[in-house]
C-alpha cells in the first residue's frame, strides 16, 4: 500500500486568504423561457395560496384556476382501448418498449403528467369551494364548520331523518349539496 506525499504547492489555502468570486444575480447566459399572463397569474396564486394558511385564503380565484385547468386537460384513456373490446378506457400507464404512447409520439393519446394537476388547495373541494362531507345522522353534523363545509346526505337515510338533518343543518348555516326537495303538504305528515 503506498502513501499520498503531500507538497508544499498541493496544501490548501486558508479559507481567509481565499479569494471570494463575485456571484452574478442574473446569469446572462441563463434563458428566461416567455410565460403566458395566465401561467404567471397561476403561479402567483399559487405562491400566495402557499404563504396563507386554507382560513386566510380566498379560493375564488384558485377555483376559477382549476375550472380552467380542467377544460384544458385531455381524457386520459388506456392504449388501445379503442381498439379492443375487452379492454376498459380507464387509465394504464402504457409501458411497452415500443409504444407510442409512451414515447409521446404526435397523434397517440396523452400521458398523465404532473403538468395537468391543478392547485393543491382546491383538491377534493366541491366547485363551490366547501368540503363534501358525507353525513349519516345528526351527531356528524356538531363536528363541521359552516364556513368550510356543506353536508351531502348520504343515500342510505330515510324521508324522516333527512327532514330532521336538514332542519339541523339550516339552523347551524350549513350548506346541504343534495337537499330534499319538498313540499309544505308532505311535511305535514312526517313527524319530526
Amino acid at each position: 500500500m503506498g502513501y499520498i506525499s503531500m507538497k508544499r504547492g498541493d496544501q490548501k489555502m486558508p479559507k481567509s486568504k481565499r479569494e471570494k468570486k463575485p456571484q452574478d444575480e442574473k446569469d446572462p447566459l441563463k434563458k428566461q423561457s416567455p410565460h403566458t399572463s395566465e401561467e404567471v397569474l397561476a403561479s402567483k396564486l399559487k405562491t400566495e395560496a402557499r404563504e396563507k394558511t386554507k382560513e386566510e385564503v380566498n379560493l375564488g380565484p384558485l377555483l376559477e384556476l382549476r375550472r380552467s385547468i380542467q377544460k384544458r386537460r385531455p381524457k386520459f384513456i388506456r392504449q388501445e382501448s379503442w381498439r379492443y373490446k375487452r379492454l376498459e378506457t380507464t387509465w394504464r400507464k402504457p409501458k411497452g418498449v415500443d409504444s407510442k404512447m409512451r414515447k409521446q409520439i404526435r397523434g397517440w393519446p396523452k400521458i398523465v403528467k404532473i403538468g395537468y394537476r391543478g392547485p393543491k388547495l382546491t383538491r377534493g373541494l366541491h366547485p363551490s369551494g366547501y368540503r363534501d362531507v358525507l353525513i349519516h345522522n345528526k351527531a356528524e353534523i356538531l363536528l363541521l364548520d359552516p364556513k368550510r363545509d356543506a353536508i351531502r346526505l348520504s343515500a342510505k337515510l330515510g324521508r324522516r331523518y333527512r327532514i330532521s338533518i336538514s332542519d339541523k343543518a339550516e339552523e347551524m348555516g350549513i350548506r346541504i349539496l343534495n337537499p330534499l326537495r319538498i313540499g309544505q303538504k308532505s311535511r305535514k305528515g312526517v313527524r319530526p
